[in-house]
């Protein structure tokens, strides 16, 4: 199977430019591509991962990649379909540029043949006067054009500002000013950016260069219709610090049973046979929810590292008496626990029966008598038999969390705060 073929049987390329012109380039000898990022928050989230993996399979496949952090066009913003975008101030664009810029880092290597380049819009965008902007740029974009855009027609309307309208050159100069300075012949991005890219496309054959191609990918959304990496608490991000790894691990091993064989397509590094044996035994044994957890595991250790997708791993088990608390660290069963709800006690430690009322396992204090002496209460996967016995501070796991359960399934987190 050709690296072409490979995508195309992953559902990454939607629409192309000149599909044989870019098999021809992708299939022969190594070339140069690019793929931008705007710094429009201080981090990436896994919408994004679409085109971070995507870069990575074609390093792999020997082509040079050009990472943009859009140091320029992140202070203007893309169009929306629903309104203007508010204007971040510089100097946080310049901040959420470095962030970003060291997230990309580790999915690249920087060595060999096919190394990997950042490349900041800014360099080439920020030294341009008005006037050159529209002499060099400008000039070259039919109005009639831009205006056949989809989400710039949808805006006529409600009102749409040349700030906004004008990103599309910025993007379009972006790819000459790539093929001119570092001979980038492909650029792909999310399909919503079609009309951007096919304009840089353009541009560059305008300006006498060329011949580049383009691709993009196409737009995830889930089986029921909701966005991609979006969750009841708001976007699944890659900082560590907005989204932890536990929750991470849990958004890609919660997926949609009509959802997971794409993504694996999409997002895994495994073989299309691998791929294939997996759906197979997924299909066989879906309870088990194999694609899955091996999807998030993957997932995992490639955004924050082996070690934390182990311990998000094992934190998924102990929580349900399949594996040692003890092992977990402190950041990792506070992230696991926040996700069931985390109660916090404050002063002398409680009665083990009166947690299980407080935390929200059970509706009254007969209730939790009754589940306790049904033998179906654990503390910290122990099972509980007197209620009326207070909290040793021994069992508290680093010194201040607790695990209550009721049943196999049903847990609360204690944080004991003294």
């Amino acid at each position: 199977m050709t690296f072409v073929d490979d995508l195309q049987w992953r559902g990454l390329i939607q629409d192309s430019t000149d599909p044989d012109e870019l098999r021809k380039a992708l299939d022969g000898d190594s070339i140069t591509f690019y793929v931008g990022f705007d710094p429009t928050a201080a981090s990436l989230h896994v919408g994004h991962l679409m085109q971070v993996l995507t870069a990575r399979r074609f390093q792999q496949a020997g082509h040079r990649p050009l990472l943009l952090v859009g140091g320029a066009t992140g202070q203007i913003g893309d169009p929306r379909e629903s309104s203007e975008r508010s204007l971040n101030p510089p100097e946080i664009v310049e901040g959420w540029v470095g962030r970003i810029r060291e997230q990309l880092s580790p999915f690249m290597s920087y060595e060999g043949d096919s190394a990997a380049t950042m490349v900041n819009n800014l360099d080439w965008t920020g030294p341009l006067s008005v006037i050159e902007f529209l002499r060099d740029v400008g000039k070259h974009f039919p109005v009639n054009k831009m205006l056949a855009r989809d989400v710039v027609r949808n805006r006529l309307e409600s009102g749409i500002s040349f700030t906004e309208f004008s990103y599309q050159l910025l993007q379009a100069n972006d790819f000459y000013q790539l093929h001119v300075r570092n001979g980038c012949k492909l650029q792909f991005g999310g399909s919503d950016q079609w009309g951007n890219i096919t304009a840089g496309v353009d541009f560059v054959r305008r300006r006498g260069a060329g011949p580049v191609h383009a691709f993009v990918t196409p737009l995830v959304l889930k089986a029921d219709g909701t966005k991609f990496g979006k969750t009841a608490g708001g976007a699944v991000w890659l900082d560590p610090a907005m989204t932890t790894p536990y929750s991470f691990y849990q958004f890609w091993v919660n997926a949609d049973d009509r959802d997971v064989n794409q993504y694996l397509r999409y997002f895994s590094f495994k073989s299309r046979e691998e791929l294939e044996e997996l759906e197979k035994a997924t299909a066989e044994r879906p309870q088990a929810r194999l694609a899955q957890k091996a999807l998030a595991e993957e997932i995992t250790a490639l955004v924050h590292g082996p070690e934390e997708a182990r311990q998000a791993i094992a934190a998924s088990q102990a929580l349900f008496g399949r594996g040692s608390l003890a092992e977990l660290s402190a950041d990792t069963l506070r992230a696991a626990l926040g996700e069931a709800g985390l109660l916090t006690v404050r002063g002398e430690l409680p009665t083990v029966g009166s947690l299980l009322k407080e935390a929200g396992l059970v509706a009254s204090a007969n209730e939790s008598r009754r589940t306790i002496s049904e033998g179906g209460a654990y503390l910290n996967n122990e099972r509980i038999t007197d209620g009326e016995a207070v909290v040793p501070e021994t069992a508290l796991l680093h010194g201040r969390f607790l695990v209550l359960r009721k049943g196999k399934r049903t847990f609360a987190g204690v944080e004991i705060v003294k």
